[in-house]
């Protein structure tokens, strides 16, 4: 049985690839390659650095899709796919080649050392809540019960995010 999950993409180094489009394309195209099914995805949306404007801007984007397989083997399949494009993990907020977060899992809402869902920020950052809004304008927030048209109204940080063409 699979379970619904949304996953957010974002960079703002685009590393070996010719652009950072080119190389979100490919980062779902691996997220398909390890098992997610049904994949609708949001155009991409550029925004500046957060917190550090002069860092150079994001390209985000979410992906719905269904995956077979427990939160624990999505979040190791995430990290393997970010490590293959060179994620570092240096500063906090540093610039990235791919950052992959994990919003929501079925509607779970789960509290542990390992895991947060859904996504602890996720919904007061207008780069995920606007791509979201794209691929599941009827979500809704497992703990507020909100809805993400709602939440694109109310999202704090990225309030300079646009979406950009396909």
């Amino acid at each position: 049985m699979s379970t619904p999950v949304i996953i957010s993409l974002g960079s703002n180094d685009k590393g070996a690839w010719p652009d950072i489009s080119a190389l979100l394309g490919a980062a779902v195209n691996d997220l398909e390659s390890a098992g997610l099914g049904d994949v609708r995805r949001s155009r991409w949306w550029r925004s500046a650095a957060w917190p550090d404007p002069a860092d150079p801007p994001f390209l985000n984007g979410v992906v719905q899709g269904a995956w077979v397989g427990t939160t624990a083997e999505l979040m190791t399949t995430l990290s393997g796919i970010e490590a293959r494009f060179g994620r570092e993990r240096s500063a906090k907020n540093a610039p990235r080649t791919l950052d992959l977060d994990l919003i929501d899992f079925g509607g779970q809402v789960l509290d542990s050392p390992d895991l947060t869902l859904p996504h602890p920020r996720a919904v007061d950052r207008l780069f995920v809540m606007g791509p979201l809004a794209e691929v599941d304008p009827d979500w809704r927030d497992p703990v507020s019960g909100r809805t993400v048209i709602e939440l694109v109204e109310t999202a704090r940080v990225g309030r300079d995010a646009v979406p950009v063409d396909r």
